[in-house]
């Protein structure tokens, strides 16, 4: 190796702000940390929710109204979907009729002139 040119490797403490102190070597000295190994959540299993503007009350209502059961509609009794079907057929077979007679009376109209 040359000299002068790699870091100092020295001893040094890491400490978390959980209070947990950690003894190692590294090129810098005495390293603060948020968080470490025995106060993280996916290493505890533990779940640690940070709220930050309420976001975490908004999630859970979010879900509890998906969980809810939606409501069903009420169907209509079978006999009165087939009087409305039938109704909206005849509606059309008297529109359609309609528009028949009146393109064969404006065919007639314009003979005429």
């Amino acid at each position: 190796m040359k000299d002068k040119v790699h870091p100092q490797y020295k001893e040094t403490t890491i400490s978390c702000a959980c209070g947990a102190v950690i003894h190692t070597r590294s090129t810098k000295q005495n390293i603060h940390v948020e968080i470490c190994s025995s106060c993280h959540p996916f290493f505890t299993g533990k779940q640690k929710l940070v709220d930050s503007a309420g976001r975490v009350e908004r999630y859970a209502q979010r879900l509890a109204k998906k969980k809810e059961p939606k409501k069903k509609k009420v169907e209509a009794p079978k006999e009165e979907a087939q009087a409305q079907k039938e109704t909206i057929h005849e509606s059309r077979a008297t529109n359609h009729e309609s528009r028949e007679s009146n393109v064969k009376g404006a065919g007639e109209e314009k003979k005429e002139i």
